[in-house]
């Protein structure tokens, strides 16, 4: 009888080892996964606001620097 239950205990032991490192190689996996997608959300980020300053940069610049219209060719009335 101490056999049959020395041998449901390893066993048990054996199951509960195979859980535990299945559920550590998940949660490692999560983590990286969540990593990866907090530096892509700061990238994105952070090339986001580098295009909107540049966006009003030319904004200002072509404000302060206003386009002459071009005349058409043709000469003038008599």
């Amino acid at each position: 009888m101490a056999d049959n239950s020395q041998k449901t205990r390893e066993q048990a032991e054996l199951a509960f080892s195979k859980a535990q490192t299945q559920s550590l190689a998940r949660n490692r996996i999560v983590d990286e996964h969540d990593a990866i997608g907090n530096e892509r959300e700061a990238k994105t980020a952070r090339l986001r606001e580098l295009r909107l300053q540049k966006e009003a940069e030319d904004l200002a610049r072509a404000a302060a620097n206003p386009v002459a219209p071009k005349r058409k060719a043709g000469g003038s009335k008599a």
